[in-house]
């Protein structure tokens, strides 16, 4: 292990969906503003689309840690690879319906504890947000169709629930192709690559957010990681994490630019010979 080497506190590039390793540049600021602006104002529907990498997950966990307490249900369906009726079963077990006695799991049963769940919402001035990640693969599972009927399910003229679809870039085609269900969406939202300004604000983020209390990567250590990930988050945490282990196996004070690139190298190498 590095940390204690470069005298951190724990890793600060790991895979993780941790909200302390959150950095909230420009693009991912404002999707969380718009997003919230679409929950709570109790629209049916929105969409938060990004290259793969950008961590968009995180900022849906992100979304929902913010929100008032007139959210009183924040679900989210990470296998959206499921049928029709699956998906109403989770979704009213998720949103804590009450079971039905004796359980039979179809489409109905599913269906009216929902909508008794969105009615006890209503009454109590309250709002469930279901949150449907990897959307772009909903195309395939034909569950675009389920969840735009499902949108059709109103209280007194409410919109039950509000929908949010998070996925990477094809979901906009997808969308295209189903039109009706397009229609439906109050706020598309798109984060971007990271400028060179915000690769290295998020890479000093997280090690300051590791414990990191002096300079570890210099300057143009920071550009050519910007320059090699394409300001893609997962890439620069596989960079930076790989060239902390190599850092330190050579004993060097900081990390520059020459072993961003030899880091990069071995990658290309390795994933050649696979």
């Amino acid at each position: 292990m590095y940390e204690d080497y470069w005298q951190l506190a724990s890793k600060p590039f790991e895979p993780t969906y941790d909200s302390r390793f959150f950095i909230s540049c420009e693009s991912q600021q404002s999707a969380l503003h718009k997003l919230r602006y679409a929950i709570e104002s109790r629209r049916a529907a929105a969409m938060l689309v990004g290259p793969s990498g950008m961590g968009k997950t995180l900022l849906a966990q992100v979304l929902g840690q913010q929100l008032d307490d007139g959210v009183s249900q924040f679900v989210s369906v990470v296998f959206p690879l499921m049928s029709s009726r699956d998906l109403l079963v989770y979704l009213a077990e998720q949103i804590g319906a009450p079971p039905a006695d004796p359980a039979q799991h179809t489409v109905e049963e599913s269906l009216r504890r929902l909508q008794f769940m969105f009615e006890e919402n209503i009454r109590r001035g309250q709002h469930a947000v279901i949150v449907v990640d990897e959307a772009h693969l909903l195309e395939d599972s034909g569950l675009l169709e389920t969840l735009r009927l499902l949108l059709n399910l109103q209280t007194r003229g409410q919109s039950a629930f509000t929908l949010l679809l998070v996925g990477q870039l094809s979901l906009l085609s997808a969308m295209q192709r189903n039109a009706t269900l397009d229609e439906r969406l109050d706020m598309k939202v798109m984060i971007k690559p990271f400028s060179v300004e915000e690769t290295a604000h998020y890479i000093e983020q997280r090690l300051q957010a590791a414990g990191a209390t002096r300079t570890i990567f210099s300057q143009d250590a920071l550009q050519r990681t910007h320059q090699l990930s394409q300001g893609i988050p997962r890439k620069i945490n596989r960079l930076c994490d790989l060239a902390l282990i190599v850092g330190r196996a050579s004993q060097q004070h900081t990390i520059d630019a020459p072993q961003i690139q030899s880091v990069q190298d071995e990658l290309v190498t390795v994933s050649a010979a696979a």
